[in-house]
């Protein structure tokens, strides 16, 4: 009697587990159609899950081809997240430019068109000459948008011909001045000083004003592009399984309102931004220096004085140089050679000594609003560049804030297998702390190369700019030639010298007016110095 009892409580336990093992596949067909995928193939209740590569291998609504499908859908929007996280970041950078171009832009026109105001006592010395001021400020913005004139030339060459002119307004002959003495008595400038302490003064400062206003555009620029670079990388293979089994495995196993474990997340999106991460020492290094240069421009003297000054610093130039020009022009003929008096005396010097007045550079300073200004500009620079720090560790997380169970769920939530807590611990960042990583399988020993490139830009840009902060304008090789577009490989040392074109990538300014002044040709050469690039990356 035992065995048919037995028989028939096991064909009951079977007919009752039946369903079960046979779970409707209903909810899986609608969100698979709600994917924009279509029902042929998809089971109508469960089947067995042996042929998975991705997910569990026990009782399952998916087939091999739904798995590869869902995957690939997975890894789309996982990098449609990536992107749009990216654009944010570039958008916010581009911002940060065009303010601060509009900014420098509208110092440099004021400066501009305070000349005539300015330099009106100084008589025919400006009225005749004004295309030689319209010039400098020419070269200066042509410099500041990325032309590769040298700002020490063409300030010295200013100061050269400002003296020239100054010197046959007050040299008492009727004799023509040849070219080898003009040339002559504009070489006295580096023994005899005949502008005292101002001209240098202000050379150094302008330079020091331009070279870093344009060195942080151009970081700004190089920012953006490499986000932009570094987005546009594709994700591997070994994430692309990662991401199917978090994302969509729930719902092949009938576990679709299960929200991942937010540490499960955590690896996954660590070993899927693995090289992306490794950007962040030289990305963080960046913006630290973007800051201390921003921090500099409204150190004394701030960066709307220096520019602001310049037509009153000239004015001081001349008017020192009217006041010694006796002194002056006897040791140039000393030097130079005499030249022959008419005897009429110097009648215009007197009549510009009659009208200058004793008006410096320190009592022409910006107003009060242009100084208010400058500090709530840099003041917001500041506060945007900061909230970028740490952006690609940072990434990892805001994107499992978005995709993963809250605090409260961690006893509930898919931990790639179940529905239960997330046990192994969670990984560092970088690539290199990926080694034990249990969700996706990593070489640590090959970087993705074209990030390795974006972080040599990052290297570079950083070290431009910290020489800007000297004043020093040095153009380093680009690592992959891609912002620099030559693609030749040609520069010495990892150095470049100045008149190499199309080395900037952001776009240039409206020219202001004043500024159509032909560009000069740079005659200067860096001098070679030890590969920039090795050093670099020995840092």
């Amino acid at each position: 009697m035992r065995l048919p009892v037995l028989l028939c409580v096991a064909v009951s336990l079977c007919s009752a587990a039946s369903p079960e093992e046979n779970r409707s596949c209903a909810d899986l067909r609608r969100f698979y159609t709600g994917k924009g995928f279509t029902l042929e193939g998809v089971p109508q209740t469960e089947i067995s899950g042996e042929q998975l590569r991705m997910c569990p291998q026990g009782q399952t609504c998916c087939t091999s081809s739904m798995e590869e499908r869902l995957a690939n859908l997975s890894a789309k929007e996982t990098e449609g997240q990536i992107r749009k996280a990216g654009r944010s970041l570039q958008t916010t950078l581009n911002t940060l430019r065009t303010s601060f171009r509009s900014y420098f832009t509208d110092l440099h026109g004021h400066s501009e068109g305070s000349l005539e105001q300015v330099l009106t006592p100084l008589g025919a010395l400006y009225s005749q000459n004004t295309r030689l001021y319209t010039d400098l400020y020419a070269d200066l913005y042509l410099y500041y948008q990325g032309s590769s004139l040298s700002l020490d030339e063409s300030l010295s060459d200013f100061w050269s011909r400002l003296l020239e002119r100054q010197f046959k307004i007050s040299a008492n002959t009727d004799a023509s001045l040849s070219e080898d003495y003009l040339e002559c008595v504009a070489k006295q400038q580096e023994t005899l000083r005949p502008f005292g302490d101002v001209s240098r003064d202000m050379k150094s400062k302008v330079i020091r004003a331009y070279v870093t206003a344009r060195s942080f555009i151009q970081a700004l620029s190089i920012s953006e592009e490499v986000v932009n670079k570094v987005l546009n990388v594709s994700l591997g293979p070994e994430c692309l399984k990662a991401l199917m089994k978090l994302v969509y495995c729930p719902h092949c196993h009938g576990l679709s309102s299960v929200k991942p474990c937010f540490n499960y997340c955590s690896n996954v999106m660590k070993g899927c931004l693995a090289n992306q991460a490794d950007l962040s020492p030289e990305w963080d290094n960046l913006i630290d220096t973007m800051i201390e240069v921003v921090s500099s421009f409204s150190t004394e003297p701030s960066l709307d004085a220096v520019l602001s000054s310049i037509p009153a610093r000239i004015y001081e130039a001349m008017h020192y140089l009217q006041e010694n020009m006796n002194t002056f022009t006897t040791k140039v003929y000393r030097t130079c050679g005499s030249l022959e008096a008419s005897g009429r005396g110097s009648p215009t010097l007197h009549e510009q000594k009659t009208k200058s007045s004793q008006q410096t550079a320190l009592e022409y300073k910006p107003s009060p609003t242009a100084g208010l200004r400058l500090k709530a500009q840099m003041l917001d620079l500041i506060k945007q560049l900061k909230v970028m720090h740490q952006y690609w560790v940072k990434l990892p997380v805001e994107l499992c804030k978005k995709l993963a169970a809250g605090e409260g769920n961690q006893d509930k939530c898919w931990n790639g297998n179940t529905k239960a807590r997330y046990l192994p611990e969670v990984m560092g960042d970088g690539l290199a702390n990926q080694i034990n990583n249990p969700e996706v399988e990593l070489d640590i020993t090959k970087p993705d190369m074209n990030i390795r490139q974006q972080i040599m830009q990052l290297k570079i840009m950083s070290s431009r700019l910290k020489n800007a902060l000297d004043g020093n304008d040095v153009d380093f090789q680009d690592a992959s030639d891609d912002i620099s577009g030559s693609g030749s490989g040609v520069c010495s040392g990892g150095l470049c010298a100045l008149s190499r074109p199309g080395l900037y990538t952001f776009t240039p300014d409206s020219k202001p007016a004043g500024a159509s002044a032909p560009q000069r040709s740079t005659v200067s050469l860096l001098l070679l110095l030890p590969p920039v690039t090795i050093l670099l990356l020995q840092r």
